[in-house]
């Protein structure tokens, strides 16, 4: 099977690849999807990413830690 690009940029994107990796532009386009397929795949969603080191700052802050309210972050801030 023939893999067609018809999009001039996609076009010049993939025989930039393919030069720089010395490979033919059907090689240089599956490399550069598995490499994103493979990016996506290893994503940490935020919101896990947020609750992981919220689950680390608190546990650094130990069990006695003290909670600071709006006010104290806001004068952290600089904010009246």
């Amino acid at each position: 099977m023939t893999l067609q690009i018809r999009d001039e940029r996609a076009r010049d994107l993939a025989q930039q690849l393919a030069a720089r990796r010395n490979v033919t532009m059907t090689a240089a386009v599956i490399q550069a999807l598995e490499g994103e397929l493979r990016r996506d795949s290893e994503k940490e969603l935020l919101a896990d990413r947020i609750a992981r080191i919220a689950a680390d700052l608190a546990n650094q802050a130990g069990p006695n830690r003290k909670t600071i309210g709006k006010e104290e972050i806001d004068a952290m801030w600089g904010h009246s």
